[in-house]
């Protein structure tokens, strides 16, 4: 019984708190266009300084480890038809579109990995370099050109980056601004940005109130051919200080309301001078020439088996 006595006050203080008069909410849709966009730009200041101010915006290069896990169609990676478990990767940008990761997986081929969601089985290293428009992999079969329709992935990739958005799409012309109002994301109090480009592609930034720091990115795009509205989320949580950034070291995708792939940062660091060798076929067609190469045996059975007899 005393459990009881425990458990009932509990009940009520929280329904007391339901219906508890919150906070006077700013009703976005009470504001002026410009009064609306100027308030989205007050908070996006404060977003940036709370991520480190100066030293975010002149991040030029970053180069992180971690691990990754992709999600199967069921949001779970217990599906037993995309059980891929977390994977180990180095990932190295130059912004704002030079990218190379290296991943160590069960996986035979990763092109598209973070993007296709493609990962057949087998072993090895991967590495996949994107430079602007073009793209290259690198397994154990030797170096090959990234499919069209994957570059063409990476590039929306870069466009709708939260990183690429803060550091260098703020300036661009044809962007509007816009006040979300306030809502609760993650138990915590936000404030919602909104912009919108050129593209169509709306960004909607839920930033906490109390530390100004990003809780959410949600991008809204259609696409141009069938009309289809996809909206990714990306949740940002764990931030640590880096270099004087603050960075989040997990960062989990859904697309659709469908989790996709989940990233945890175990190192990060900023500005290293990337050499910008890194990021061409070049590097990769070198890496796979020095690789150690084994003889298969099999092979050399099946040569010897072919060769025609000496008269």
């Amino acid at each position: 019984m005393r459990l009881m006595h425990r458990v009932i006050p509990v009940l009520v203080f929280g329904a007391l708190l339901s219906f508890a008069p919150r906070l006077p909410a700013q009703n976005p849709d009470t504001l002026m266009p410009d009064e609306s966009a100027a308030k989205a730009k007050q908070l996006l200041h404060q977003l940036i300084d709370a991520l480190g101010g100066q030293a975010y915006l002149h991040v030029r290069e970053s180069v992180c480890t971690g691990r990754l896990s992709q999600f199967g169609s069921r949001g779970n990676t217990k599906d037993p038809q995309f059980d891929y478990g977390y994977i180990s990767f180095a990932d190295f940008w130059k912004y704002p579109d030079r990218n190379r990761t290296e991943y160590e997986l069960k996986g035979s081929h990763v092109v598209g990995f973070l993007l296709h969601g493609d990962l057949p089985h087998g072993g090895g290293k991967i590495v996949d370099v994107f430079a602007g428009d073009k793209g290259w992999t690198l397994d154990k079969g030797g170096v090959q050109e990234q499919p069209a329709d994957v570059v063409a992935d990476f590039q929306e990739q870069v466009k709708a980056d939260f990183d690429n958005l803060l550091r260098y799409r703020l300036g661009e012309e044809g962007l509007t601004f816009r006040f979300g109002g306030n809502d609760i994301v993650d138990l915590k109090m936000v404030d919602w940005i909104e912009i919108a480009d050129r593209d169509q592609r709306t960004f909607r930034i839920a930033v906490d109130q109390h530390t100004h720091l990003p809780l959410r990115l949600v991008v809204i795009k259609r696409n141009e051919t069938t009309r289809e509205r996809t909206e990714e989320v990306n949740i940002f949580a764990n931030f640590q200080l880096v270099d004087g950034v603050d960075m989040p070291m997990q960062m989990t995708r859904e697309v659709n309301g469908r989790r996709t792939f989940e990233v945890f940062f175990s190192e990060c660091k900023f500005n290293s001078g990337l050499p910008d060798a890194m990021f061409t076929k070049a590097s990769l067609e070198q890496r796979y020439a020095q690789s150690p190469k084994k003889d298969n045996k099999n092979d050399k059975h099946d040569k010897s088996a072919t060769t025609e007899p000496k008269n």
